[in-house]
Protein backbone atom coordinates (compact mmCIF):
# COMPACT_ATOMS: atom_id res chain seq x y z
CA UNK A 1 0.00 0.00 0.00
CA UNK A 2 1.41 3.38 -1.01
CA UNK A 3 1.27 6.34 1.37
CA UNK A 4 2.53 9.19 -0.80
CA UNK A 5 1.11 11.72 1.66
CA UNK A 6 0.31 10.93 5.25
CA UNK A 7 -0.01 12.30 8.75
CA UNK A 8 1.65 10.60 11.72
CA UNK A 9 0.02 10.73 15.12
CA UNK A 10 1.00 9.46 18.53
CA UNK A 11 -2.04 8.12 20.40
CA UNK A 12 -2.17 9.54 23.90
CA UNK A 13 -4.69 9.87 26.72
CA UNK A 14 -4.61 11.90 29.91
CA UNK A 15 -6.72 10.38 32.68
CA UNK A 16 -8.90 8.79 29.99
CA UNK A 17 -9.27 11.89 27.78
CA UNK A 18 -7.88 11.27 24.29
CA UNK A 19 -5.36 13.93 23.21
CA UNK A 20 -3.61 12.53 20.15
CA UNK A 21 -0.50 14.39 18.97
CA UNK A 22 -0.02 15.11 15.26
CA UNK A 23 3.77 14.92 14.98
CA UNK A 24 4.46 15.01 11.21
CA UNK A 25 2.94 15.51 7.77
CA UNK A 26 0.79 18.56 8.51
CA UNK A 27 0.96 21.56 6.15
CA UNK A 28 2.54 24.82 7.28
CA UNK A 29 0.00 27.03 9.05
CA UNK A 30 0.44 30.75 8.21
CA UNK A 31 0.99 33.19 11.06
CA UNK A 32 3.76 35.00 12.88
CA UNK A 33 2.59 33.82 16.31
CA UNK A 34 0.81 30.73 17.60
CA UNK A 35 -2.28 32.88 18.17
CA UNK A 36 -2.15 33.98 14.52
CA UNK A 37 -1.94 30.34 13.43
CA UNK A 38 -4.92 29.38 15.58
CA UNK A 39 -6.97 32.27 14.22
CA UNK A 40 -6.01 31.24 10.66
CA UNK A 41 -7.40 27.76 11.30
CA UNK A 42 -10.59 29.19 12.78
CA UNK A 43 -11.26 31.93 10.25
CA UNK A 44 -9.50 31.04 6.98
CA UNK A 45 -8.85 27.32 6.47
CA UNK A 46 -10.16 24.59 8.77
CA UNK A 47 -9.61 21.65 6.41
CA UNK A 48 -6.83 20.05 8.48
CA UNK A 49 -8.86 20.37 11.66
CA UNK A 50 -11.86 18.74 10.04
CA UNK A 51 -9.75 15.96 8.52
CA UNK A 52 -8.33 14.85 11.89
CA UNK A 53 -11.27 15.51 14.22
CA UNK A 54 -14.31 14.25 12.30
CA UNK A 55 -15.35 10.77 11.24
CA UNK A 56 -14.25 8.48 9.64
CA UNK A 57 -10.78 9.17 11.11
CA UNK A 58 -11.90 10.36 14.55
CA UNK A 59 -14.72 10.14 17.08
CA UNK A 60 -16.58 12.56 19.30
CA UNK A 61 -14.58 11.96 22.49
CA UNK A 62 -11.14 13.15 21.44
CA UNK A 63 -8.86 16.05 20.52
CA UNK A 64 -5.88 16.24 18.19
CA UNK A 65 -2.91 18.43 19.08
CA UNK A 66 -1.15 19.98 16.10
CA UNK A 67 2.58 20.01 16.85
CA UNK A 68 4.36 22.93 15.13
CA UNK A 69 7.70 24.70 15.36
CA UNK A 70 7.66 27.40 18.06
CA UNK A 71 7.29 31.03 17.03
CA UNK A 72 9.28 32.32 20.01
CA UNK A 73 12.94 31.61 20.86
CA UNK A 74 12.32 30.56 24.47
CA UNK A 75 10.11 27.56 23.56
CA UNK A 76 11.02 23.96 22.71
CA UNK A 77 7.86 23.29 20.66
CA UNK A 78 4.49 24.75 19.84
CA UNK A 79 1.04 23.21 19.66
CA UNK A 80 -2.59 24.08 18.90
CA UNK A 81 -5.57 22.12 20.24
CA UNK A 82 -7.86 20.94 17.42
CA UNK A 83 -11.38 19.91 18.36
CA UNK A 84 -14.55 19.25 16.41
CA UNK A 85 -15.94 22.77 16.92
CA UNK A 86 -12.75 24.83 16.38
CA UNK A 87 -9.10 25.25 17.31
CA UNK A 88 -8.60 26.29 20.94
CA UNK A 89 -5.75 28.22 22.59
CA UNK A 90 -4.97 25.90 25.50
CA UNK A 91 -5.98 22.69 27.29
CA UNK A 92 -4.37 21.23 30.39
CA UNK A 93 -5.00 17.56 29.59
CA UNK A 94 -3.87 18.06 25.98
CA UNK A 95 -0.76 19.92 27.12
CA UNK A 96 0.14 16.99 29.39
CA UNK A 97 -0.38 14.66 26.40
CA UNK A 98 1.94 16.80 24.24
CA UNK A 99 4.72 16.95 26.83
CA UNK A 100 4.54 13.19 27.36
CA UNK A 101 4.60 12.49 23.61
CA UNK A 102 7.53 14.85 23.00
CA UNK A 103 9.65 13.27 25.72
CA UNK A 104 8.77 9.59 25.29
CA UNK A 105 9.27 9.81 21.50
CA UNK A 106 12.64 11.54 21.89
CA UNK A 107 11.58 14.71 20.06
CA UNK A 108 12.67 16.63 23.14
CA UNK A 109 15.57 14.98 25.02
CA UNK A 110 14.49 13.41 28.31
CA UNK A 111 16.54 14.01 31.42
CA UNK A 112 15.85 12.02 34.57
CA UNK A 113 14.58 12.63 37.17
CA UNK A 114 13.06 15.86 35.75
CA UNK A 115 12.85 17.52 32.35
CA UNK A 116 11.63 21.05 31.71
CA UNK A 117 9.71 21.61 28.47
CA UNK A 118 8.65 25.07 27.28
CA UNK A 119 5.60 25.14 25.01
CA UNK A 120 4.46 27.94 22.72
CA UNK A 121 0.65 28.04 22.72
CA UNK A 122 -1.92 30.59 21.47
CA UNK A 123 -2.63 31.39 25.13
CA UNK A 124 1.02 32.07 25.96
CA UNK A 125 4.16 30.27 27.12
CA UNK A 126 3.55 27.15 29.20
CA UNK A 127 6.43 25.81 31.31
CA UNK A 128 6.06 22.11 32.03
CA UNK A 129 8.16 20.03 34.41
CA UNK A 130 7.99 16.32 33.82
CA UNK A 131 9.07 13.75 36.38
CA UNK A 132 10.76 11.01 34.40
CA UNK A 133 11.85 7.48 35.25
CA UNK A 134 13.15 4.68 33.03
CA UNK A 135 12.20 6.50 29.83
CA UNK A 136 8.64 7.30 30.95
CA UNK A 137 6.88 10.45 32.13
CA UNK A 138 5.37 9.60 35.48
CA UNK A 139 3.80 13.05 35.97
CA UNK A 140 3.72 16.46 34.33
CA UNK A 141 3.27 19.79 36.11
CA UNK A 142 2.16 22.74 33.98
CA UNK A 143 2.69 26.35 34.96
CA UNK A 144 -0.42 27.70 33.25
CA UNK A 145 -1.12 31.18 31.94
CA UNK A 146 -2.57 33.85 34.27
CA UNK A 147 -6.12 32.89 35.22
CA UNK A 148 -8.77 35.27 36.45
CA UNK A 149 -12.44 35.56 37.33
CA UNK A 150 -14.51 37.74 35.01
CA UNK A 151 -17.90 37.47 36.74
CA UNK A 152 -18.95 35.84 40.01
CA UNK A 153 -22.49 34.66 40.77
CA UNK A 154 -23.72 36.14 37.51
CA UNK A 155 -27.36 35.29 36.84
CA UNK A 156 -28.66 34.15 33.46
CA UNK A 157 -32.17 33.21 32.35
CA UNK A 158 -32.88 29.70 31.06
CA UNK A 159 -36.16 28.13 29.92
CA UNK A 160 -35.30 24.76 31.47
CA UNK A 161 -33.93 25.75 34.89
CA UNK A 162 -35.13 29.30 35.43
CA UNK A 163 -32.65 31.92 36.66
CA UNK A 164 -29.33 30.30 37.59
CA UNK A 165 -25.96 31.54 38.83
CA UNK A 166 -22.70 31.07 36.93
CA UNK A 167 -19.10 32.13 37.39
CA UNK A 168 -17.23 33.27 34.27
CA UNK A 169 -13.47 32.78 34.43
CA UNK A 170 -10.43 32.39 32.19
CA UNK A 171 -8.01 29.51 32.72
CA UNK A 172 -6.43 29.30 29.27
CA UNK A 173 -9.86 29.53 27.64
CA UNK A 174 -13.06 31.07 28.98
CA UNK A 175 -15.34 28.92 31.13
CA UNK A 176 -18.76 29.19 32.62
CA UNK A 177 -18.59 27.35 35.93
CA UNK A 178 -21.91 26.09 37.23
CA UNK A 179 -22.74 24.27 40.44
CA UNK A 180 -24.29 21.06 39.13
CA UNK A 181 -27.24 21.32 41.53
CA UNK A 182 -28.40 24.35 39.50
CA UNK A 183 -29.48 21.94 36.73
CA UNK A 184 -30.76 19.22 39.07
CA UNK A 185 -28.06 16.65 38.28
CA UNK A 186 -25.07 14.98 39.91
CA UNK A 187 -21.68 14.34 38.35
CA UNK A 188 -21.55 10.61 37.73
CA UNK A 189 -21.10 8.41 34.65
CA UNK A 190 -24.80 7.52 34.40
CA UNK A 191 -25.61 11.21 33.89
CA UNK A 192 -22.98 11.91 31.21
CA UNK A 193 -25.46 12.37 28.35
CA UNK A 194 -27.79 14.62 30.39
CA UNK A 195 -24.82 16.69 31.61
CA UNK A 196 -23.52 17.06 28.07
CA UNK A 197 -26.87 18.23 26.72
CA UNK A 198 -27.37 20.60 29.66
CA UNK A 199 -23.91 22.09 29.14
CA UNK A 200 -24.47 22.70 25.44
CA UNK A 201 -27.87 24.29 26.10
CA UNK A 202 -26.30 26.57 28.71
CA UNK A 203 -23.50 27.50 26.30
CA UNK A 204 -26.12 28.67 23.81
CA UNK A 205 -27.86 30.86 26.42
CA UNK A 206 -24.52 32.23 27.61
CA UNK A 207 -23.58 33.26 24.07
CA UNK A 208 -26.76 35.35 23.96
CA UNK A 209 -26.43 36.89 27.45
CA UNK A 210 -22.69 37.19 28.30
CA UNK A 211 -19.91 38.73 26.22
CA UNK A 212 -16.22 38.14 26.94
CA UNK A 213 -12.98 39.28 25.33
CA UNK A 214 -9.52 38.50 26.65
CA UNK A 215 -7.60 41.72 27.39
CA UNK A 216 -4.41 40.65 25.56
CA UNK A 217 -5.39 37.76 23.23
CA UNK A 218 -7.30 38.95 20.14
CA UNK A 219 -9.75 36.34 18.91
CA UNK A 220 -10.19 34.73 22.34
CA UNK A 221 -13.68 36.09 22.75
CA UNK A 222 -16.10 33.28 23.50
CA UNK A 223 -17.06 31.11 26.44
CA UNK A 224 -15.59 27.89 25.14
CA UNK A 225 -16.94 25.42 27.69
CA UNK A 226 -19.43 24.99 30.49
CA UNK A 227 -17.93 23.15 33.45
CA UNK A 228 -20.22 21.69 36.08
CA UNK A 229 -18.75 21.34 39.56
CA UNK A 230 -19.62 19.83 42.90
CA UNK A 231 -17.86 19.89 46.25
CA UNK A 232 -16.74 16.62 47.81
CA UNK A 233 -15.53 15.85 51.31
CA UNK A 234 -11.99 16.97 52.05
CA UNK A 235 -12.15 19.96 49.70
CA UNK A 236 -11.93 18.01 46.42
CA UNK A 237 -13.92 19.53 43.57
CA UNK A 238 -15.77 17.16 41.23
CA UNK A 239 -15.67 18.49 37.67
CA UNK A 240 -17.48 17.83 34.42
CA UNK A 241 -16.57 19.99 31.44
CA UNK A 242 -18.95 19.82 28.49
CA UNK A 243 -17.80 20.19 24.89
CA UNK A 244 -19.62 20.74 21.59
CA UNK A 245 -21.58 19.20 20.08
CA UNK A 246 -22.43 17.31 23.27
CA UNK A 247 -19.99 15.24 25.27
CA UNK A 248 -18.15 15.41 28.59
CA UNK A 249 -14.44 15.65 29.30
CA UNK A 250 -13.06 12.38 30.63
CA UNK A 251 -10.25 14.18 32.48
CA UNK A 252 -10.56 16.58 35.43
CA UNK A 253 -9.83 19.43 32.93
CA UNK A 254 -6.68 21.47 33.53
CA UNK A 255 -7.81 24.83 32.16
CA UNK A 256 -11.18 24.39 33.86
CA UNK A 257 -9.45 23.58 37.14
CA UNK A 258 -7.35 26.73 36.65
CA UNK A 259 -10.49 28.79 36.04
CA UNK A 260 -12.14 27.30 39.13
CA UNK A 261 -9.04 28.08 41.22
CA UNK A 262 -9.25 31.67 39.95
CA UNK A 263 -12.83 31.96 41.23
CA UNK A 264 -11.77 30.68 44.66
CA UNK A 265 -8.92 33.20 44.68
CA UNK A 266 -11.29 36.03 43.73
CA UNK A 267 -13.54 35.05 46.64
CA UNK A 268 -10.61 34.97 49.07
CA UNK A 269 -10.93 31.21 49.60
CA UNK A 270 -7.42 30.29 48.39
CA UNK A 271 -4.05 31.97 48.68
CA UNK A 272 -0.66 31.42 47.10
CA UNK A 273 0.63 27.99 48.14
CA UNK A 274 -2.81 26.43 48.50
CA UNK A 275 -3.70 23.27 46.54
CA UNK A 276 -6.91 21.61 45.48
CA UNK A 277 -7.66 18.22 43.96
CA UNK A 278 -9.92 18.11 40.91
CA UNK A 279 -11.66 14.77 40.27
CA UNK A 280 -13.31 13.87 36.96
CA UNK A 281 -16.59 12.14 36.21
CA UNK A 282 -14.69 8.80 35.95
CA UNK A 283 -12.47 9.42 39.00
CA UNK A 284 -9.24 10.71 37.42
CA UNK A 285 -7.42 13.40 39.37
CA UNK A 286 -5.39 16.57 38.80
CA UNK A 287 -3.71 18.64 41.48
CA UNK A 288 -4.24 22.39 41.09
CA UNK A 289 -1.90 24.72 42.99
CA UNK A 290 -1.80 28.50 43.27
CA UNK A 291 1.88 29.38 42.75
CA UNK A 292 1.68 33.16 42.37
CA UNK A 293 -0.33 36.31 41.83
CA UNK A 294 -0.23 38.74 38.94
CA UNK A 295 -2.35 41.21 36.99
CA UNK A 296 -3.52 41.10 33.40
CA UNK A 297 -5.51 43.81 31.67
CA UNK A 298 -6.30 45.43 35.01
CA UNK A 299 -7.61 42.18 36.44
CA UNK A 300 -6.14 40.45 39.46
CA UNK A 301 -5.05 37.00 38.37
CA UNK A 302 -3.60 33.84 39.81
CA UNK A 303 -0.81 31.67 38.41
CA UNK A 304 -1.99 28.04 38.50
CA UNK A 305 0.09 24.87 38.36
CA UNK A 306 -1.71 21.72 37.18
CA UNK A 307 -0.23 18.26 37.75
CA UNK A 308 -1.38 15.05 36.09
CA UNK A 309 -0.24 12.13 33.95
CA UNK A 310 -0.70 10.99 30.35
CA UNK A 311 -0.04 7.69 28.60
CA UNK A 312 1.22 7.09 25.06
CA UNK A 313 -0.57 3.91 24.00
CA UNK A 314 0.08 3.68 20.26
CA UNK A 315 0.72 5.40 16.95
CA UNK A 316 -1.27 5.94 13.78
CA UNK A 317 -0.62 6.99 10.18
CA UNK A 318 -3.45 8.67 8.28
CA UNK A 319 -3.35 8.47 4.50
CA UNK A 320 -4.06 11.66 2.53
CA UNK A 321 -5.84 10.64 -0.66
CA UNK A 322 -7.30 13.22 -3.06
CA UNK A 323 -10.04 10.83 -4.16
CA UNK A 324 -11.32 10.22 -0.62
CA UNK A 325 -14.97 11.41 -0.73
CA UNK A 326 -14.97 12.05 3.04
CA UNK A 327 -11.79 14.10 3.33
CA UNK A 328 -13.87 16.88 4.90
CA UNK A 329 -15.22 14.51 7.51
CA UNK A 330 -18.70 14.06 8.91
CA UNK A 331 -20.50 13.73 12.23
CA UNK A 332 -23.78 11.94 12.95
CA UNK A 333 -26.21 12.37 15.81
CA UNK A 334 -26.23 8.68 16.76
CA UNK A 335 -22.90 9.14 18.56
CA UNK A 336 -22.26 12.90 18.43
CA UNK A 337 -25.60 13.75 20.05
CA UNK A 338 -28.69 15.66 18.93
CA UNK A 339 -26.82 19.00 18.82
CA UNK A 340 -24.52 17.79 16.03
CA UNK A 341 -25.83 20.56 13.80
CA UNK A 342 -23.94 23.07 15.97
CA UNK A 343 -20.73 21.89 14.30
CA UNK A 344 -19.62 23.40 11.04
CA UNK A 345 -20.75 20.85 8.51
CA UNK A 346 -22.76 18.88 11.07
CA UNK A 347 -24.21 15.73 9.58
CA UNK A 348 -22.90 16.37 6.08
CA UNK A 349 -19.46 15.93 4.55
CA UNK A 350 -17.30 18.31 2.52
CA UNK A 351 -14.16 18.04 0.51
CA UNK A 352 -11.20 19.41 2.46
CA UNK A 353 -9.99 22.78 1.24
Amino acid sequence: MRFDRSLELLLVHCQGELGHVLVSGAPEIPGATMLDKMNHINTVDDSLRRFVTFEPRANVAMSVNLLVAPTRPDADAGFIVLQADRAHPMSGSNCICVVTALLESGRVPMQEPETTVRLDTPAGLIIARARCNNGRCVSVSLDNVPSFAELLDHEIDTPAWGRIKVDIAFGGVYYALVDVAEVGLTIEPANARELAEAGIELKRHLAEQVKVAHPTLPGVDEIAYVMFRDQEQGGTVRTCTTLQPGRVDRSPCGTGSSAHLATLYARGLVAVGDTQTSRSIIGGEFLAEAIGETEIGGRKAILPRITGRAYVYGRSKLRLAEDDPFSGGFALSDTWGPQVGLLKGGARHDQAA
